[in-house]
């Protein structure tokens, strides 16, 4: 399994030179990739709807931005998003966009995507909460066409594009798109068009035999699209907080693997760290371990 951290945002703090080193860090360990994740804006906590999560006082910084900078202090680490929330952003400048940065990176980005259930964000951005996860595949089809021809023409029921192209285009042509799905809830629909249109999935899940079973599934709607499902990534979450006990970190491992997983990023978030350097610390402990198992 390829291993990658996903450390939060409200986590590394705001300070550029502890973000650098951090993440340089994690390179130097060895750690595949870093993750990062997406909220335009927050809203005051008396607007959350059940379910929602994000508000105004959590930091998070800009994906793109944030990677690029990334970018450029770093020479190996893969950089991905887990998840840019696509239906709220226009699909043309987010191909753009990651067409850039996996340009100027030498083709290090993956791009995980999801549709989000924050709906304040959608209202602040102009996007239709209601139909987000149609125009998800649509947006689907229009980016992987954008990053693969010099011209591109595209008639949906959501894009008009008639004769344009990126110009620069990425290094991957296309760049790998990996699907997200919410925490513990299983919508399968979302399984479903996973299956059917994703490059790898994030699911987010122990390694139990519910986990299992819903693997079975996946693989199943990746068959009955015509696809091999051992060309499908799957990226897997292990949580780490103080005071565990290292032998279960590997016996996590061991069981994600054994369920066929192809990547496993460490999460640290929630996990009791306070600090940066806790945050970091736990994620390499972790990996030195998990690495040998």
């Amino acid at each position: 399994m390829k291993l990658g951290a996903a450390i939060m945002d409200a986590d590394l703090g705001n300070d550029p030179a502890v973000i650098k080193d951090f993440v340089q860090t994690l390179e130097d360990t060895g750690f595949h990739s870093f993750h990062t994740n997406d909220h335009v804006i927050g809203g005051h906590p008396d607007r959350l709807r059940q379910g929602d999560k994000h508000t105004f006082d959590i930091p998070i910084h800009e994906p793109f931005v944030l990677l690029a900078y990334l970018g450029a202090v770093t020479s190996r680490i893969e950089l991905a998003t887990s998840v840019v929330i696509l239906p709220q952003r226009q699909t043309v400048l987010v191909a753009k966009q990651a067409a850039e940065l996996d340009l100027l990176t030498g083709g290090r980005l993956r791009l995980g995507v999801g549709v989000g259930r924050n709906w304040m964000e959608y209202e602040a951005l102009n996007a239709d909460f209601s139909n987000r996860g149609k125009r998800y595949e649509e947006q689907i089809h229009v980016l992987r066409a954008l990053w693969s021809s010099p011209l591109v023409t595209f008639e949906g029921e959501w894009h008009h594009l008639d004769r344009v192209g990126l110009n620069p285009l990425p290094v991957q042509r296309p760049i790998p798109i990996w699907m997200g799905s919410f925490v513990g809830k299983v919508y399968e629909s979302v399984i479903q068009r996973t299956a059917r249109l994703a490059d790898g999935w994030m699911p987010q899940f122990p390694p139990n035999a519910e986990f299992a079973e819903l693997l079975e599934r996946f693989r199943s709607y990746a068959r009955d699209a015509g696809r091999d499902p051992a060309g499908i990534g799957i990226e897997c979450v292990a949580k780490v907080a103080k005071g565990d006990d290292p032998e279960v970190w590997a016996e996590t491992a061991a069981a994600f693997k054994q369920l066929g997983a192809t990547h496993l990023k460490v999460v640290t978030a929630g996990g009791g760290f306070t600090r940066p350097a806790e945050h970091l610390d736990a994620a390499t402990r972790w990996y030195e371990l998990v690495s040998t198992c």
